[in-house]
């Protein structure tokens, strides 16, 4: 007798991506995605020396290493934007977008094939509360892009489900008590946030819509504190708001390509290579554009922003002053990032994600004092200003830190295993 398709729940992330399934005993584990790891950056390398493709950590490093070839990170970040429509130079073939995401996809179906023994034939995805922030078209244009990109990998049936929703169910399974959530996933790309009901009684409800009593999203993640911080520290070392000898300032769209990680591929295209290079007598203090030169020249620009986003978590981390290595662009050059300035510079973003995470709560016709508590997931939510932001916004309210990479893949599982599961259905959003 053959064995049934498994299901499985996808965390398709901007920066990392993760997967699980609901085991014999009715508890979600993680697959391994690479090597021991459950999360996988969500990264391709496609190297041009012979031809080859490779994905997350292994096309990081091929990449860093200096091996000939393009990279691609924050997949996820094209969905519902003008690029998806636009196709793209690989190994001199055009290839679109929707095809790289396939691509991806297709891996973590063959790498959760290697573990469960069959191929997927339910996959439950994730998606934030809002792909594009105040546009209901380009919102649903991303969601059907990432559906036909798994349909494509060949994933079986398909559904999706909110990504703080499937936070909040794998929650559930570790509550004692009927409890009042604020479930909040900030992830690399959108920071998502749902107030709900949970508790031991309710977990065999086949239908949970009643106990969702908001969901709110904001199209604002960790790769946007990213650039923010290489704009505020490392760009600057480049000529970013440096003033030219007729006193204007150089052109700043070349460093906000430049700190964003889906857009660094185009920059260092030879066309626009060509044009930074013809920036040079906007320049006062032409070293600065050498500097610049030399990132764009040797392709080092996402070497540049790995380097900003190791710097954001030791800061975090330690709470302390830590240096950003920009060597690639002279030699022992540095910028110095401290905890003060970096809840400085993120503040505006902090604010606005804070404040998205207040909406929830009143949208769902609650006080702060009312939450038993507030669960966070997603990489981005252990940031220590967004924490402290928080905390100032809800006191009292105790912080729950979860499974930052695999519990909305936990989730996920959860949902495909339900025999409840309809394909091409997510739980309602509450008016």
């Amino acid at each position: 007798m053959s064995r049934p398709a498994p299901a499985i729940g996808i965390d398709f992330g901007t920066s990392n991506s993760a997967a699980a399934f609901v085991g014999e005993d009715g508890r979600a584990r993680p697959l391994l995605l690479e090597g021991s790891a459950i999360a996988i950056p969500t990264a391709i390398f496609f190297n041009s020396e012979d031809r080859s493709t490779h994905f997350g950590r292994e096309a990081m490093a091929l990449y860093l290493a200096g091996t000939e070839g393009r990279l691609m990170r924050s997949l996820k970040s094209i969905l519902g934007s003008a690029l998806m429509q636009e196709p793209t130079e690989i190994d001199n073939q055009l290839v679109s977008f929707e095809d790289i995401i396939t691509l991806f996809l297709s891996e973590l179906g063959s790498r959760a094939r290697e573990q469960l023994g069959a191929h997927p034939g339910r996959v439950v995805i994730g998606r934030p509360i809002r792909f594009v922030d105040d546009d209901d078209k380009r919102d649903a244009q991303a969601e059907a892009s990432l559906r036909q990109a798994a349909e494509n990998a060949g994933l079986g049936e398909v559904s999706f489900q909110y990504e703080p929703i499937a936070a909040a169910f794998d929650f559930e399974r570790r509550v004692t008590r009927e409890s009042l959530v604020l479930i909040v996933d900030i992830g690399g790309g959108t920071s998502d946030f749902t107030v709900v009901r949970l508790g031991p009684e309710r977990m065999g409800h086949p239908d949970r819509a009643s106990d969702i009593l908001a969901t709110t999203g904001v199209h604002i993640g960790g790769t946007d504190y990213d650039q923010r911080l290489s704009l505020a520290c490392a760009m600057p070392l480049l000529g970013f708001r440096h003033h030219g000898p007729q006193g204007r300032e150089v052109p700043s769209r070349t460093f906000f390509d430049l700190s964003t990680w889906h857009l660094i591929n185009w920059l260092q295209a030879p066309k626009s290579v060509r044009q930074v290079q013809e920036l040079r007598s906007s320049y006062l203090d032409t070293r600065l554009h050498d500097r610049l030169m030399n990132v764009l020249v040797n392709r080092e620009g996402h070497r540049v922003a790995s380097e900003v986003e190791e710097a954001k978590i030791r800061s975090s981390m330690t709470n302390g002053e830590v240096s950003i290595d920009l060597s690639c662009a002279e030699r022992g050059l540095q910028a110095a990032l401290s905890a003060a300035d970096m809840a400085q510079h993120l503040s505006a973003l902090l604010d606005s994600v804070v404040a998205c995470a207040r909406d929830c709560v009143q949208r769902a016709g609650l006080q702060a004092s009312d939450l038993d508590a507030i669960y966070l997931t997603g990489g981005s939510s252990a940031l220590r200003p967004f924490q402290s932001a928080l905390r100032a916004a809800f006191p009292g309210v105790d912080l729950v830190e979860g499974d930052l990479f695999g519990g909305v893949a936990a989730g996920l599982a959860y949902a495909a295993a339900a025999p409840s599961a309809t394909p091409g259905k997510r739980t309602p959003q509450p008016a």
